[in-house]
């Protein structure tokens, strides 16, 4: 084999891991671009050192060693990523206002096309999709890095505790030890349960149908009868965030009235509906990014709004188009 066919051969072998690399270093990380370059990280050492991988583990075994390896660095900044609600209780909307934490390292959403894989046995698809919700991967942020790290691949990934030992360099009792204190930790902090959404059935298609109507007609009466009782509103990289219907309308009759004749394009992000929200262009002439709206529904009803601000970071990642036209068609290619 010439050098460049066993090149090609080795690129080849190793990017068919990268996205569900880049899934396991999004739940490590909870941030989408670095995850994105732990895994670039990975690929280059893996690449670097593809000589002396001697064949006594598997190639995905190994590159999750070296991936496990980069995201451990990298948390050992000692940055734990937080939603609004990991830091203050709710604000009354009488009380409201927007206050930026630029020294907060925000949780991040992410496609589901980067990190779920494309085919998969439906239940672990569905074990996917749940532990990449927002609420699973912040509920992650609260576990040292490497009982993070041993929940996912043990919970998550399905490894077998003698896996991870190895993977870790470490015994199984301590697998085992840390994996009953993630657990332990997890269940004081446990994430919220959502809706199944994988797909939509069509009672969920139609709630969204009714949210899409509500938010672009600003009707509040529609708005609020489609709401959980004790929904929430957040707004990162502010830390301000809303709990229940009368608070959300309240807020957006008020500072979010700005809101009003935005459109929202369909998207999917943390395994849950999501839209891309665009807001009236200041000269009039269509509609310009606001913000990413990850959507999260319980019992049949919105039980929370994850607006993501941040639209020059977001709206590339997820290849949506940088402006709509009045008619609210798209503009111009992905931003």
């Amino acid at each position: 084999m010439s050098d460049l066919a066993a090149t090609q051969d080795v690129d080849s072998r190793l990017e068919q891991y990268r996205r569900e690399l880049t899934g396991y270093c999004y739940r490590m990380l909870g941030s989408a671009f670095e995850a994105e370059d732990a895994v670039q990280d990975t690929m280059v050492r893996a690449w670097r050192n593809f000589e002396k991988f001697e064949g006594r583990s598997s190639l995905r075994s190994w590159l999750y060693r070296i991936a496990t390896n980069v995201c451990l660095d990298m948390l050992n900044a000692g940055n734990r990523r937080a939603r609004p609600m990991d830091l203050t209780a709710a604000t009354p909307v009488a009380q409201a206002q927007l206050t930026s934490r630029p020294e907060i390292t925000w949780l991040e959403p992410v496609p589901d096309g980067r990190v779920l894989p494309s085919a998969a046995d439906p239940a672990e698809t569905a074990v996917e999709r749940e532990t990449i919700r927002l609420a699973f991967v912040a509920a992650l942020q609260h576990l040292p890095p490497k009982q993070r790290a041993v929940l996912i691949l043990r919970e998550v990934l399905a490894w077998k505790a003698s896996e991870v030992a190895e993977l870790l360099a470490t015994s199984v009792a301590s697998v085992n030890s840390a994996l009953q204190r993630a657990r332990a930790t997890l269940a004081e902090s446990e994430p919220a349960s959502t809706d199944s959404a994988d797909p939509l059935d069509d009672e969920q298609r139609k709630l969204l149908d009714r949210y899409v109507a509500a938010f672009e007609g600003y009707d509040m009466e529609a708005l609020t009868a489609l709401l959980h009782e004790d929904a929430t509103l957040s707004m990162p990289p502010y830390d301000l965030w809303l709990r229940g219907h009368d608070d959300i309308v309240g807020w957006m009759l008020g500072v979010g009235k700005v809101c009003r004749g935005s459109r929202l394009v369909p998207t999917v992000a943390n395994g849950t509906p999501a839209f891309a929200h665009y807001h009236p262009a200041e000269d009039g002439d269509g509609f310009t990014p606001w913000a990413l709206q990850v959507i999260e529904i319980a019992d049949g009803r919105i039980a929370g709004i994850n607006s993501f601000l941040d639209t020059e970071r977001w709206f590339p990642l997820f290849d949506l188009p940088p402006r709509l036209a009045k008619d609210g068609a798209q503009r111009g290619g992905p931003a």
